[in-house]
């Protein structure tokens, strides 16, 4: 089984308007409501790779409730903490920008963490659990690593999308996949990147100080994937970019769901090029005939 743990998932409010006019009042063109966080978006797109899943986490209040009822309406299995405090709302506004606003996020009391906790200790060997996303304040630093600890205690593997001192401190426990973007790579190792191959040397770091397989997201530019034996690059066919929230998580769904079928990491760098490709050229998060369209037209490319 594969489970999903959103810490700090949301209401996203997407709203469209041709131009955004700061001080003044603007008209929107559309509005949608989804259920987001980053593992919940994973859950989201194993669902359409038919690849059963769970997603925990912690959800609260009226806004908590809608994010229940959506993924239920979806046939989407959820296990969440529930908490009294209210699930925060992210406002993700797309003008000639695409423009932000997220939550901080809830109050979450020590019982209702403890929940959590009893829900991981159920996990067997087998399973994989993917931890992605913030940690609300209320939380405390060091969150991820005690989930981390019983999922280990458990002999479960897991993955991290997490940016900083947790996915540095992470690293140290083996994670089966990591996925920063480039970007977040030079910020975790205090450097910067003028070329391609600058890169390497860091995506071959993140293999020696503990992960199995590393992804790195280079937005339009593709994707390089390190194996411990070499160093690939994947590129989808060019489309325009209609969303960018989400890809990075879709890629982590086509990878860990197309490994648990396959154990081909190489086939499951590919799905999950094509799935966070697919999110990108979505409107919302892919839907599963978006995602072989993409897959068809994926190029793996061995650099070293």
């Amino acid at each position: 089984m594969i489970y999903t743990v959103t810490l700090n998932p949301s209401i996203d409010y997407v709203v469209t308007l041709a131009d955004l006019k700061l001080g003044e009042v603007n008209r929107l063109k559309t509005s949608t409501l989804f259920p987001g966080g980053k593992g919940i978006n994973v859950s989201r797109i194993l669902q359409q790779l038919e690849i059963e899943n769970t997603a925990l986490g912690f959800v609260g209040g009226f806004t908590g409730g809608f994010v229940e009822q959506v993924l239920t309406e979806d046939n989407l299995k959820s296990n969440f903490s529930i908490i009294e405090d209210n699930t925060r709302i992210n406002v993700k506004l797309h003008a000639r920008e695409e423009t932000e606003i997220n939550g901080e996020g809830p109050n979450i009391t020590i019982i209702e963490q403890e929940d959590l906790f009893q829900k991981l200790e159920r996990i067997t060997p087998n399973d994989t659990v993917i931890l992605a996303g913030s940690t609300p304040p209320s939380l405390g630093a060091g969150f991820y690593e005690k989930l981390i600890e019983i999922i280990k205690r458990k002999g479960a593997q897991f993955v991290i999308d997490t940016t900083g001192s947790d996915l540095q401190k992470a690293l140290n426990d083996q994670p089966v996949l990591v996925k920063p973007n480039h970007h977040e790579l030079a910020a975790l190792y205090d450097t910067s990147f003028d070329k391609l191959s600058d890169i390497f040397p860091y995506g071959e770091q993140l293999l020696k100080d503990g992960a199995k397989f590393a992804l790195i997201s280079m937005a339009g530019d593709g994707a390089l994937f390190f194996d411990g034996q070499h160093i690939y690059l994947g590129k989808a066919v060019a489309q325009p970019v209609e969303n960018s929230v989400g890809a990075g998580d879709s890629m982590i769904a086509g990878f860990i769901g197309e490994l648990s079928k396959s154990d081909d990491p190489l086939s499951a760098f590919k799905m999950g090029l094509a799935c966070g490709s697919a999110t990108a050229y979505s409107k919302d998060l892919a839907k599963r005939d978006m995602i072989e369209q993409v897959l068809a037209g994926i190029t793996i490319e061995k650099l070293q």
